[in-house]
């Protein structure tokens, strides 16, 4: 390894960003997965966080706006350039019932931003970065998102599949985040303190193997 760190970034939504389920409140860093990614892999890697809270893959949200995760894909890109790893997790907010996709549609959004950046040119020497797609767990127990959510656990549970398909088409990492962790059921959509301990930990296995190759 260089004496630069690696850089990861690591794009997604509140469950990025750490929210405390049903609280709306932050985990400290220690806690957060990106968190325990940085502790998991050390003093060789830089770990840039950018969750944002109901960030989409692509949609135009009409109640929250501003959320548009391809929207600012680029520009992030751009911003924290050279970038060795992206860690993409999406598509939870995606299964809102406002947005009425299906599981296949949501997993072919995810694939325009996996396009994007295998097209970019922020990695090390100007070539795209590495992509490890993450497919987020299914919804737990909905309570106050039920409605919000409706119709959304079903299509949850066929996301992995989906997910998986994509990142076997664009030859970019993979893990199936429900393999590892399960979604609170405080409000079914974000996760608890030691599942983000859990993710961490597997998301920095599988860093270490895509760097070791």
């Amino acid at each position: 390894m260089s004496d630069q760190p690696r850089v990861i970034l690591c794009y997604g939504d509140s469950n990025t960003w750490g929210s405390i389920p049903a609280s709306g409140e932050r985990f400290s860093s220690s806690v957060r997965w990106t968190g325990v990614l940085a502790r998991e892999l050390g003093s060789g890697y830089q770990v840039i966080e950018e969750g944002l809270g109901g960030r989409t893959t692509l949609w135009d949200d009409p109640i929250e706006g501003y959320k548009n995760g391809r929207e600012y894909l680029i520009p992030c890109l751009e911003t924290h350039r050279p970038i060795d790893l992206v860690v993409l997790m999406l598509g939870t907010n995606d299964l809102k019932l406002r947005f009425s996709v299906s599981a296949y549609d949501i997993a072919a959004s995810i694939a325009v931003l996996v396009e994007i950046i295998q097209k970019s040119a922020t990695g090390v020497g100007s070539h795209p970065p590495q992509v490890l797609l993450i497919a987020p767990p299914p919804l737990g127990a909905l309570a106050e998102y039920t409605e919000m959510f409706e119709g959304g656990l079903a299509k949850s549970r066929k996301l992995g599949a989906h997910c998986q398909r994509v990142a076997e088409e664009h030859l970019c990492a993979f893990l199936d985040a429900g393999q590892a962790i399960v979604s609170s059921d405080l409000d079914g959509v974000h996760f608890e303190a030691d599942q983000h301990s859990r993710l961490g930990r597997a998301v920095a296995t599988k860093v270490k193997e895509i760097f070791a190759k």
